[in-house]
């Protein structure tokens, strides 16, 4: 949506909105310890350019904060509430494509295929954005299978939060609690295999992923995540 379309209210409610949505996550998520397993894997595919990073919907929050500043693009729906969402985002460093799952998905996922083939980094809430909560679904594998680029599953599972009655249960974490951050081996799709082939795999990759954060043993949680120190994971021009 263009800006010009908006009325003057809806400007100003937009622009005061989105930045105080953004410094609200800043806020929160800068109290946070990370720690991040699996930075090995992340380091070799990030050395190739275009990754398809999936994580479930109510791990949004820590996510946003996590991957700031790496110019990582995202599908935001088309409608009014999406320009919130969008506009936050970028705030925070990202970039967004408009479509969803019912409106204009397969145009957003074109032009998700455009950014990996320039090696930009994408996302998926892979649940979202109406669930069911941590069922998959094949948009990610129809772009590994189109473009060659693998897909990382993400989980984050912090140690202390607040959780919504959403349908997906959303996560917030809570002031100064500690944040475990997983990645998962990689999942690249053949080309020119049906994505939907490769359905149950990945479902099983990302609940494998989940039990194994849900069950991180605290005590040997040591904070080692820091954005300027993996300012290399940035997206590549």
């Amino acid at each position: 949506m263009k800006t010009k379309q908006f009325t003057f209210l809806q400007r100003s409610y937009l622009s005061v909105i989105c930045r105080l949505a953004s410094l609200f996550v800043w806020l929160i998520n800068c109290t946070t310890r990370i720690h991040v397993q699996g930075l090995d894997i992340l380091e070799k595919e990030a050395s190739e350019g275009g990754i398809i990073f999936t994580f479930w919907h109510n791990q949004i929050f820590s996510w946003s904060y996590i991957a700031r500043f790496r110019e990582i693009v995202v599908i935001i729906s088309r409608h009014f509430d999406g320009e919130y969402v969008a506009r936050m985002i970028e705030l925070l460093g990202f970039r967004a494509v408009r479509g969803s799952s019912t409106l204009g998905g397969a145009s957003a996922l074109l032009k998700l295929k455009s950014q990996l083939q320039k090696d930009r980094d994408v996302a998926f809430t892979v649940d979202g954005p109406r669930g069911p909560i941590y069922r998959v679904k094949v948009g990610p594998l129809w772009l590994s299978g189109n473009t060659g680029k693998p897909i990382i599953p993400v989980h984050v599972e912090p140690e202390n939060y607040w959780s919504l009655q959403s349908w997906d249960r959303f996560r917030i974490p809570k002031p100064f609690t500690r944040v475990f951050v997983k990645f998962g081996d990689p999942l690249q799709v053949p080309s020119k295999s049906d994505p939907q082939n490769w359905m149950t795999q990945f479902q099983e990759g990302m609940d494998k992923l989940r039990t194994a954060a849900e069950n991180f043993e605290w005590g040997t949680f040591e904070s080692n995540w820091d954005v300027s120190r993996n300012s290399r994971y940035r997206y590549r021009k």
